[in-house]
């Protein structure tokens, strides 16, 4: 199923997204730095406040007693960071992502691989809602793809996924069984990390409609409650 990517490709990906995010957010309007990201309740600079924040994460200690306060919930305690990061200058940010981009210091409570799709997705999480263009290395977005497939929390996409096939049509992968859906590997990534209509324009196959219909109908309801 492809080429296995080694440690060296995996940091070299990582470092190039993060210079790639300093490139597409180097010149944006303040407006769109306050624009909602793919990611919930996440905004543009918070997504790239914490992709800059990485390689500079707390130690386990101050980690832990966050998370404790947040109830467990390390997602909360993802966003903390990030928005308490994003209160800098976008000039700052960017400023870190390109003197920082090569760094290999890592969150305590992650790993490379996670690193590597997780570094993947936020930049598509502010480029897509701003409408501009940011290609993965298709071998990293496979090991990407199957990282999240075989993980559990957070995104759970064996189970979401559950009934489906998915086939990758620019690179060697499949995962699944049942109903196709078929796409590039950078779409499918997004598909599987819950980023359901920004994938799907990008995607066709007979399980994808059933899968947009819950998508949207959590949206409108969440319209109907802001």
């Amino acid at each position: 199923m492809g080429t296995t990517m080694d440690l060296e490709e995996k940091w070299r990906v990582i470092a190039g997204q993060r210079r790639t995010l300093a490139e597409l957010v180097a010149d944006l309007e303040d407006d769109d730095w306050e624009r909602q990201s793919l990611c919930d309740r996440w905004r543009v600079k918070d997504v790239v406040a914490h992709v800059a924040l990485t390689p500079q994460s707390p130690g386990l200690v101050r980690i832990l007693a966050l998370a404790l306060r947040a109830g467990g919930s390390f997602d909360a305690v993802n966003r903390e960071l990030a928005v308490a990061h994003a209160d800098r200058p976008p000039a700052h940010l960017v400023a870190e992502l390109r003197e920082m981009a090569s760094s290999r210091r890592r969150p305590a409570i992650t790993t490379v691989d996670n690193l590597l799709f997780d570094t993947l997705v936020h930049v598509q999480d502010v480029a897509v809602p701003l409408g501009l263009a940011a290609n993965m290395p298709v071998d990293a977005a496979r090991a990407g793809a199957e990282r999240v497939w075989r993980m559990g929390w957070p995104f759970w996409a064996r189970r979401r996924l559950r009934g489906t096939r998915l086939v990758a049509t620019d690179v060697d992968w499949t995962a699944g069984d049942g109903l196709e859906i078929r796409g590039p590997v950078q779409a499918l990534l997004l598909l599987l990390t819950g980023r359901t209509e920004a994938a799907a324009p990008h995607l066709t196959g007979p399980a994808l409609e059933q899968l947009l219909d819950p998508a949207r109908r959590r949206r409108r309801r969440a319209g109907r409650l802001a």
